[in-house]
């Protein structure tokens, strides 16, 4: 029986890997290295259109006009990293901040500090996903040179060839149906072809809303959702029946 979709559209944190592992290691590993890294990366071209998104997501037109009262380079590195430290301590998902995130897991990751924890179901299901001719995508707040990254170095391998794009918040938030519509426009795919599977009852909503199937994945450490939701809950890829 053919599957009722053409597509699969998967968030990362409390549906592919741990909640746990993003919060209890990957996010430390960015406050730990965050100063050693803005010093040694400061006039490093791509580190300009980062400094100028974290800028603008804090409301100023540019880097330099943020940091225009300050007068040497020390004093602009401790406001960027002041601002990366409580964008982290209030779980702010800011492209600037996801972005700045994703250079110093590259450090991370390359230096095999870090390897990405996936659940045990997900290589398989992505395998028979992909035998079936299904195409996967990410959609995660997580930047999209952050998701390559992790999947590229988990704990199962490199999980990239499974995957047919990768999206973030410069589509648009998470929450927001536009966003669901943009993705599914981008694809080639009418909004009922695509399933959408995430922890996240608000944005499956969202996915919803745009003509998308969901799954309500439940995992171990994930938080309690209320009833009424009306998401199919899965607490496996495994459950994800195909036809």
């Amino acid at each position: 029986m053919a599957s009722p979709w053409n597509c699969i559209l998967l968030d990362i944190e409390g549906t592919t890997s741990s909640v746990s592992f993003v919060y209890d290691v990957m996010f430390p590993f960015v406050l730990r290295e965050l100063d050693n890294y803005l010093e040694c990366a400061w006039n490093a071209p791509e580190l300009s259109p980062v400094l100028d998104q974290i800028a603008q997501d804090a409301g100023h037109q540019s880097f330099l006009a943020w940091t225009a009262d300050l007068t040497d380079e020390s004093s602009r590195r401790e406001r960027v990293a002041s601002e990366i430290r409580r964008l982290m301590a209030d779980d702010v998902k800011a492209t600037g901040l996801k972005q700045l995130q994703g250079m110093i897991w590259k450090d991370g990751f390359e230096r095999g500090e870090l390897v990405a924890q996936v659940y045990q179901d997900v290589p398989e299901a992505l395998e028979a996903w992909t035998s079936a001719g299904l195409r996967v995508y990410i959609y995660s707040s997580g930047s999209i040179a952050a998701q390559k990254l992790f999947f590229g170095h988990s704990e199962a391998g490199n999980l990239l060839p499974y995957f047919s794009g990768h999206f973030d918040t410069t589509t648009g938030p998470k929450k927001e149906t536009q966003s669901y519509l943009t993705i599914a426009a981008e694809i080639g795919e009418a909004g009922e072809k695509v399933l959408f599977i995430s922890d996240v009852t608000a944005e499956l909503d969202a996915a919803r809303e745009a003509g998308m199937e969901t799954r309500l994945s439940i995992r171990p450490g994930n938080k309690p959702v209320e009833e009424g939701h009306g998401h199919e809950p899965i607490a496996s890829f495994s459950q994800v029946s195909l036809g």
